[in-house]
């Protein structure tokens, strides 16, 4: 039975977008998010698929917060529920959700998945099965004010210690010609895998690690990631607003884009809402690779591809798989790319002159990817949402002035030991 909060969830965030009009038509329900233009592409897409097949889709509004949605998909798979046939899946999930999910090489051709990256094809791949088909590519990203960063003589920062050090002068400078409300940095603080995002690029830039190694050592509790979370600690209620202990990719954002902060990290869909025609920031914008640890020292975004899967237990296989083959599919990759800058997963758009037109950073960023660092999901398995949990607690009690570093990265490295202990990794 699924948990009423969930019906509840599910019920009120479901739109159908187009009526079956054909005998024999089926019903697919599709999982779409809801941050930023993502909701409108999604069901964009989505009904012109169904005028396309004569198909209905309805669509089922993901929680705002990713967090909440993965439980959602439990719950309804757990009870083989009918209600569930496409979904949004987040790269981390695929290995919790993997036998739930159909094998997608069973229904997708295989020139199809060949056109896409194998680095995302293998991310949406556990035991030789495809159980989700790569739907955008993303990483962390850094965007920011070029027209401050020229303003007041400032190149765009290669190292988190010169970011720390221009936002300060640019938002002292702001401030001081009229405008009390600019900050220096806006990112993503709240205690959730938003977190884990943030914290494991500053980590991995500094010689870090990534919380979990390859071969499933526990690697937290070092000097480097110390310091790091040390330095994004100092952020807070300086260059950064107290607030940024409570804020995700959409409230961080909303900052950014009423002018309020010189620089912000997120994921590449920023672009698209910065440049739109109503936009405070249009043209105002620049996007470059995170900064590193130490001159000379690697970028590090955190790899956020997107994937979609289908269900198991979807009682409308063939319609769910040409929904998902649509949606994943070259044409329309290349309209979200050029409409709202989501980065695709096939290489060929990569070379598009009209894509190449609407997205003019999208070759930094593809550069971004070749030095993406990964959630250790792959690693962890089951146990990754206890290890990200702990690990994004444990930053978050640092950041907010709570605990040192020193402490957090200890107590953590001695409870990630014990989740792994019981997991077997």
């Amino acid at each position: 039975m699924i948990h009423s909060k969930f019906k509840t969830s599910l019920l009120c965030g479901s739109v159908a977008v187009a009526m079956a009009s054909a005998a024999g038509a089926d019903t697919v329900s599709l999982f779409c998010s809801a941050s930023g233009a993502e909701y409108q592409l999604c069901s964009d897409a989505a009904t012109a698929w169904a005028k396309d097949t004569g198909n209905e889709v309805k669509i089922n509004k993901m929680p705002a917060s990713w967090d909440e949605a993965l439980p959602l998909y439990q719950q309804l798979l757990s009870a083989k529920s009918p209600d569930i046939d496409v979904m949004l899946l987040d790269v981390v999930w695929v290995g919790m959700l993997k036998d739930q999910l159909l094998d997608l090489n069973t229904v997708v051709p295989a020139e199809e998945i060949a056109q896409h990256f194998a680095s995302t094809v293998a991310a949406g791949s556990v035991d030789g099965k495809l159980v989700g088909m790569p739907w955008y590519a993303d990483t962390g990203l850094m965007f920011y004010r070029k027209d401050l960063l020229e303003k007041y003589g400032k190149p765009v920062p290669k190292t988190w210690a010169e970011m720390t050090d221009t936002a300060k002068v640019i938002m002292e400078g702001e401030r001081a010609a009229g405008n009390p409300d600019m900050w220096g940095y806006v990112w993503q603080g709240k205690s959730y895998e938003g977190l884990s995002c943030d914290a494991i690029e500053w980590l991995a830039s500094s010689n870090g690690g990534t919380i979990v190694d390859a071969a499933g050592a526990v690697t937290v509790n070092n000097a480097d990631a110390i310091k790091a979370v040390d330095l994004a600690a100092s952020w807070v209620d300086t260059i950064s607003p107290k607030g940024v202990l409570d804020y995700d990719e959409e409230s961080s954002r909303g900052v950014f884009e009423t002018g309020n902060s010189v620089f912000h990290r997120n994921w590449s869909y920023v672009w698209g809402t910065s440049q739109g025609a109503d936009s405070k920031l249009k043209g105002l914008v620049g996007v470059t690779a995170l900064p590193s640890g130490s001159a000379g020292g690697p970028s590090a975004g955190c790899m956020g591809t997107a994937h979609m899967g289908v269900s198991k237990y979807s009682a409308h296989p063939e319609a769910a798989a040409s929904l998902l083959r649509f949606m994943t599919g070259l044409s329309e990759q290349k309209r979200r790319t050029i409409d709202a800058a989501y980065n695709p997963t096939i290489a060929t758009l990569y070379e598009d002159a009209e894509v190449l037109a609407a997205v003019p950073f999208l070759g930094d960023a593809r550069a971004a990817f070749d030095q993406a660092v990964s959630r250790p999901s792959s690693v962890t398995l089951g146990d990754y949402n206890q290890v990200s949990s702990a690990f994004y607690q444990a930053v978050h009690s640092v950041l907010a002035g709570e605990t040192t570093a020193t402490d957090a990265m200890s107590l953590l490295q001695a409870d990630l030991e014990k989740i792994k202990a019981r997991g077997g990794w």
